[in-house]
């Protein structure tokens, strides 16, 4: 009979190669009753948000007209916001593609704009794993065994190969995931004019 690797796509699929990774026994299900499944369920999705705001990943980036409050803030800003229901972590708020200044109070943003303004948010958001790419789903496999392998391992230096294996593989996975978007080019020509003056 043949074996086939299969891309991993659930949190399932990303839990059991993690363990696999520390030497452990995969996982089928959250709802098993071993070891390795509650340690999964309970830590699966804190360890995957976390590593989606690791950095401004381009498959969970977005942007999104605000809906401006009627009730305005107490006090230092004109108008709030509602951010989006999928929001992690706001990268930038703009108007007419200018970043304006903001605060961020829960879940909405406090700016001094108009009535008219047209307010944007870039915003990481909750990515579903169908859609994270392989260099991803590898980094938080990794980050997944460096807590399993202290958790159920109880290995130390298990959990450290794993640690130095994580970082690594989101190291790659951000070099990798920056190349998706215009290379910027850099101005010189201020730096060569006052060279030659």
């Amino acid at each position: 009979m043949a074996v086939t690797s299969i891309a991993s796509n659930s949190p399932i699929d990303i839990c059991a190669k993690a363990l696999i990774l520390i030497g452990a026994d995969p996982i089928t299900s959250f709802n098993e009753g071993t070891t390795e499944a509650l340690v999964s369920v309970n830590m699966y999705e804190d360890v995957a948000r976390a590593s989606l705001v690791n950095t401004r990943w381009r498959f969970a980036t977005n942007q999104a007209v605000l809906n401006r409050l009627t009730a305005a803030p107490t006090g230092r800003y004109n108008y709030a916001y509602q951010l989006p229901t999928d929001n992690l972590m706001v990268h930038a708020i703009t108007v007419t593609d200018l970043p304006i200044e903001y605060q961020i109070y829960g879940d909405k943003v406090y700016a001094d704009t108009s009535t008219s303004d047209v307010v944007i948010a870039d915003y990481s958001f909750r990515a579903g794993e169908e859609n994270w790419p392989s260099y991803f789903v590898i980094a938080v496999e990794y980050a997944l065994a460096t807590i399993f392998a202290s958790s159920i391992a109880r290995d130390a230096n298990l959990a450290n190969i794993m640690e130095n294996q994580a970082q690594r593989a989101m190291a790659k996975a951000r070099n990798l995931d920056a190349q998706q978007q215009t290379t910027r080019k850099l101005t010189t020509s201020r730096f060569i004019s006052e060279r030659r003056s």
